[in-house]
């Protein structure tokens, strides 16, 4: 059972924005870390944005930065990615991904890091 269900995503227009969210079933991810990462076509999967479970942190991909909020409601299981002034080289399949309590020791901005991963939500922009 995939416990990350992402949704939001959709065919959008340069400068257009676009909210994703990703509810969490099954178990509650409200103490745990939870991140973004985007899988475009022929390029491998790369790290957009994390939160901490108290969202006292938050980090992004330098590409995003100034364009993207990533932000979590513990109380709804849910963390949402805010994407403004989307570029087309944002069109990506975006992926939720949430630790676990072994993290690997790995940075919040590596996909290693992370346990749990949903299927993933389209995301196109249009030129």
């Amino acid at each position: 059972q995939v416990p990350l269900v992402e949704s939001g995503g959709g065919l959008v227009q340069a400068g257009d924005s676009l909210r994703l969210s990703c509810a969490a079933s099954g178990r509650t991810f409200s103490t745990y870390a939870m991140g973004w990462f985007r899988q475009a076509p022929g390029k491998e999967r790369e790290f957009v944005a994390a939160i901490t479970w108290s969202a006292g942190s938050t980090y992004y991909a330098d590409s995003v930065k100034g364009r993207f909020t990533i932000s979590r409601d513990n109380a709804k299981n849910t963390v949402y990615l805010q994407m403004n002034s989307l570029k087309p080289d944002d069109a990506a399949v975006y992926y939720c991904a949430a630790e676990d309590h072994y993290t690997g020791g790995y940075s919040y901005t590596t996909a290693r890091r992370y346990r749990y991963w949903g299927q993933g939500t389209q995301v196109t922009v249009s030129s």
